[in-house]
């Protein structure tokens, strides 16, 4: 999953919970992994698909549903241009507009066949569920904490945080958002029971030209989503939502992605523009407050 991760996990068990969390998490990532050779995701691209391991299966299941629900501003069949850019390899580069061009024939999610854990892709299509992952993965940890009888603890997954009812002394989880410039935390986050997932430009990017490219590639021309957001926080109850939605509303742009968020319901978010503007959708309201050096800034609520 490419990111470093902390287990916090309080009561009576916790170690032990706490250590069974940090086994399934690697044997997730074993078959998850789209750079791993040995992966189950890195064997249905080289087969244009077989038979996957339940889990992975489940996975791409609730993202292909995902993608349905973003209108494809999340695509998992998007692999073949992140690579082009270098992004999985760290061989950073500009593709030519033809090379976009025929590498898009292969991005559609909807042609992607699963049936119960039997997967077929088009030729030339591959799979990358790193927009989905990591969520889905907070998810199965909450599972399995609550099955050892944990009922406080808060997991972080990179940009990704999920958290399991709140602190032992029962207050909300505070959870930092990243100010995109650099200046330290724009804000801060109170959550219960829920996960917050940040997408953004700055985490992993290029510069060539004096241009800077980002990780993060819209389906519709493969090319670095370029929407006037900074970065986009997502707040929903189940953590592979928040962290897909995360990735879809950073491609879509703040005037979309708040019709979505209208449209579909179920989430809450934060925008930081490009222009260092702030705003949550009404459901964060009083849950949001601006940190640090983004104290004096005016904080928009967006409301249905």
């Amino acid at each position: 999953m490419d990111t470093a991760m902390r287990l916090t996990v309080y009561g009576q068990g916790a170690g032990e919970a706490a250590g069974l969390a940090r086994e399934r998490v690697l044997e997730l990532e074993a078959l998850l992994s789209v750079t791993d050779e040995s992966s189950d995701v890195c064997a249905a691209n080289r087969n244009g698909g077989g038979v996957l391991h339940a889990d992975t299966a489940a996975l791409l299941e609730r993202a292909l549903a995902l993608c349905g629900e973003t209108g494809g501003a999340l695509d998992v069949s998007i692999y073949p241009v992140v690579r082009a850019w270098g992004f999985t390899t760290g061989a950073y580069r500009v593709p030519e507009e033809a090379e976009l061009a025929a590498l898009l024939e292969r991005v559609d999610y909807t042609r992607i066949s699963l049936e119960g854990t039997v997967l077929t892709l088009p030729e030339g299509m591959e799979l990358d569920l790193g927009a989905v992952a990591k969520g889905w993965t907070g998810d199965r940890l909450m599972e399995l904490l609550r099955r050892e009888g944990i009922t406080s603890a808060i997991v972080e997954l990179g940009g990704n945080v999920q958290a399991l009812g709140s602190k032992p002394d029962g207050s909300p989880w505070r959870v930092a958002v990243q100010a995109p410039d650099g200046s330290g935390y724009a804000g801060a986050l109170e959550i219960t029971d829920c996960a917050a997932v940040t997408s953004g430009g700055y985490q992993r990017y290029f510069e060539q030209d004096g241009e800077t490219y980002c990780h993060i590639i819209d389906p519709a021309d493969g090319r670095p989503a370029r929407s006037g957001l900074a970065s986009v926080t997502v707040v929903a109850e189940e953590g592979a939502a928040a962290d897909a939605l995360s990735t879809a509303l950073f491609v879509l742009g703040r005037e979309r992605g708040e019709a979505l968020w209208r449209e579909r319901g179920g989430f809450e978010c934060v925008f930081i523009g490009e222009d260092g503007s702030v705003a949550v959708t009404q459901g964060l309201e009083g849950r949001f407050s601006l940190y640090g050096a983004w104290e004096g800034r005016t904080l928009e609520i967006v409301r249905k």
